[in-house]
């Protein structure tokens, strides 16, 4: 017998799939979106137990790039980046700061390999709003698509996970000719430089507004 043909459902965002505070979620989700914006983060329980080593990702930092600087220095950060700077763990580079690697070592009785300076024996050392955003959203695809993760929580993951690298490279090729035209001899390490890249960056988020309203947390 012959049956009506059902409408296909409507797409969902991430907001629709993943929302609400981390009390809130079911234990140890394989995958979690803690939606916050520009500020999103991807969480991934395979990142705790990386099968490339005890270091993951964070044995090759990614830079803390012209974008993530206003970032940064947006949430109220700029004497932080100083700071570092002076202490010598992010350094000035073309790209904007490089991380420092630290060299390989036993941490509480655990060999780590080379890995960020910011990388302890639990984690991340430094806040969220202190780190690269690549920091922050940046999951391999291996942990972005565990075997019996819900299918829609990881088309939610991955579509967040694009919106920022796009939101993110964007940023960053756009500030770096800003800087480079502003500063042909290079940019002078202060707060009224960090202050300037954070209004630049502010001007991105208001640019790509529409593309961030997907990652916007439920009021």
């Amino acid at each position: 017998m012959l049956t009506a043909s059902r409408p296909a459902p409507p797409e969902r965002t991430p907001r629709d799939v993943l929302h609400g505070p981390i009390s809130s979620a079911p234990a140890t989700p394989l995958i979690r979106l803690e939606l916050a914006g520009p500020h999103t983060r991807i969480h991934a329980v395979l990142c705790l137990a990386c099968p490339h080593g005890p270091a993951g990702c964070c044995a090759a930092p990614p830079a803390v790039a012209w974008a993530d600087i206003g970032r940064i220095a947006s949430l109220g950060g700029a004497a932080w980046l100083l700071h570092e700077i002076a202490e010598g763990r992010l350094r000035p580079s073309p790209r904007g700061l490089a991380i420092l690697r630290v060299p390989p070592a036993d941490v509480e009785g655990r060999p780590f390999p080379g890995r960020c300076v910011y990388l302890g024996p639990r984690g991340c050392t430094i806040a969220p709003e202190r780190r690269s955003a690549t920091c922050n959203y940046y999951v391999c695809d291996e942990a972005l698509a565990p075997e019996g993760a819900p299918a829609a929580t990881v088309r939610a993951a991955h579509a967040a996970h694009e919106t920022l690298m796009d939101l993110y490279a964007h940023g960053d090729l756009t500030i770096a000719d800003e800087v480079t035209a502003t500063w042909p001899d290079g940019p002078p390490w202060d707060e009224p430089f960090l202050a300037w890249l954070a209004t630049r960056y502010e001007r991105l988020l208001h640019r790509k507004r529409r593309l961030l309203r997907p990652l916007q947390p439920s009021r």
